[in-house]
């Protein structure tokens, strides 16, 4: 016999978890920035390039993760 479907549990958002991704997504883009910097002679700006890259990029990746628990 067929069993009746249920609803597949809405996902959870960890506010926890989401910090963690902004931080981390925005400290690796900064780490990548300064030694494409370093390499290019001036790593403090490479730095500000990674940061300026790393804020939006951190904000998508979160999007991309929780996206269907903020729905």
């Amino acid at each position: 016999m067929l069993r009746a479907m249920e609803p597949s549990p809405r996902p959870t958002f960890s506010p926890a978890g989401a910090g963690g991704l902004l931080l981390g997504t925005t400290a690796a883009s900064i780490g990548i920035g300064s030694l494409v910097g370093w390499a290019a002679g001036n790593w403090a700006y490479g730095a500000l390039g990674g940061a300026v890259v790393g804020v939006p990029a951190s904000i998508a990746v979160v999007y991309k993760t929780y996206g269907d628990a903020l729905k």
